[in-house]
């Protein structure tokens, strides 16, 4: 089980639910994005600072002020942010131009 004062950061789902072992990356995106001073300080108590990196490597959904910061803190290269990625070139195909 999660801490309680980690609760608000999992408004949409049954919080006693949420298991640290098969929702690890679940629970990273949410504090890499939403998290206070304290809950920072947990998550890196309980992760690693490569899973950290492999959740911003390999996901999207994060803001980009979010994910500017994280790459910054953790010196990692922008291009290899997901997120921060340009979209492709060929865009999305559209069902009604109009």
């Amino acid at each position: 089980m999660l801490p309680a004062f980690l609760e608000k950061y999992f408004w949409e789902v049954d919080f006693q639910k949420i298991s640290l072992r098969s929702s690890r990356v679940y629970i990273l995106k949410r504090l890499l994005e939403y998290a206070d001073e304290k809950a920072l300080r947990w998550m890196w108590q309980h992760f690693s600072k490569d899973e950290v990196k492999d959740v911003l490597y390999r996901y999207r959904g994060f803001s980009r002020r979010s994910a500017n910061y994280w790459a910054i803190i953790l010196g990692i290269p922008r291009q290899k942010v997901l997120c921060l990625r340009k979209p492709s070139s060929k865009g999305l195909k559209t069902t009604w131009p109009y």
